[in-house]
């Protein structure tokens, strides 16, 4: 199983289209459930991922509709180098985050985690 984690350089671990949606199926599990369904409770949080997914689709969308797997695998791989740079780690438990106040990098993540369901990249 591959683990969840980001390198200096931004890019999956090991690269190819089944690996990039077994990637992000793992970050829809350690964020991106808990994350939409608090989304779901709270109109202003749902109004930020939104915020957030159009952006990701801007960033990796490839002919401004089509999502593929491995570009939204990688910019997600990015958002977490640039977080663990930073300190910043993944939660480790369900329930640990306050999504109403999760930082920028988490609701990022979250809206990759909404793209890439709606994309059927997982």
């Amino acid at each position: 199983m591959d683990t969840l984690y980001a390198t200096a350089t931004p890019t999956v671990v090991a690269p190819g289209d089944a690996k990039a949606r077994r990637f992000l199926d793992h970050l829809m599990a350690r964020v991106g459930v808990d994350g939409l369904v608090a989304a779901l409770r709270h109109p202003e949080l749902l109004t930020l991922v939104r915020l957030h997914a159009a952006e990701v689709r801007d960033s990796v969308a490839f002919d401004a509709v089509t999502v593929e797997p491995v570009a939204l695998a990688d910019y997600a791989a990015e958002i977490l180098a640039d977080g663990m740079r930073t300190g910043r780690l993944l939660p480790t438990e369900p329930g640990e985050v306050d999504w109403r106040e999760a930082e920028w990098y988490l609701l990022r993540l979250v809206a990759v985690c909404a793209v890439a369901a709606e994309s059927d990249c997982l």
